[in-house]
């Protein structure tokens, strides 16, 4: 009978043991995913997701327009002149985009790309909840009861997007260079 009481008590202290390790390492591991790390996997995501390709204004070259690297990620220059714009090409189905990309023009609103830099003009100030707000619920700055997001946005393909993955972008862009702009509101076509 001692013997009995005696292997239980050890198993269940050596099954304990191993469990408590168990836990251990696993919150160790998830803890061990470094900042670096997740800038790193956050810079890879906006790569592939384009982010720069609406959010970083254009330098003309001999290939086109290519990102500015002094602004990238700072949204619409705010101190770009709207050109008129012909609505001859609506009429046609036409949507337009300025010459940077980093405007649209439809019948109903012109819409330009955010400042998503790490600049309190940008999204500097911004908690990782309005990020995540902003990118899968479509919400201007990341505000429930904001308006929402216009074209060319693409928010809807992000509802499902993991929240790992939201916190490596948004740790990515709070890591970029703050540039100063204010980025001009959207402008609402009157029929």
């Amino acid at each position: 009978m001692k013997r009995t009481i005696f292997f239980l008590t050890s198993a269940f202290a050596s099954a304990f043991i191993i469990l408590s390790c168990a836990d251990t390492t696993q919150g160790i591991q998830k803890e061990s995913i470094s900042k670096d790390s997740m800038i790193k996997r956050g810079a890879y995501l906006v790569n592939i997701a384009g982010c720069g390709d609406c959010h970083s204004p254009k330098v003309i070259t001999a290939m086109g327009p290519v990102p500015d690297t002094t602004k990238l990620f700072s949204g619409h220059r705010a101190e770009s002149e709207s050109n008129e714009i012909s609505t001859d090409a609506f009429a046609k189905g036409w949507m337009l985009f300025n010459g940077e990309n980093t405007s649209l023009a439809t019948p109903g609103f012109i819409s330009y790309a955010a400042n998503i830099t790490s600049d309190s003009t940008g999204i500097g100030l911004w908690s990782f909840q309005q990020f995540k707000t902003a990118m899968t619920k479509g919400k201007w700055k990341g505000l429930e009861n904001g308006r929402d997001l216009l074209p060319p946005m693409p928010w809807m393909n992000y509802k499902e997007m993991s929240k790992e993955d939201l916190q490596a972008i948004f740790a990515y862009l709070q890591s970029t260079k703050p540039i100063k702009n204010v980025v001009p509101a959207p402008v609402w076509v009157k029929n």
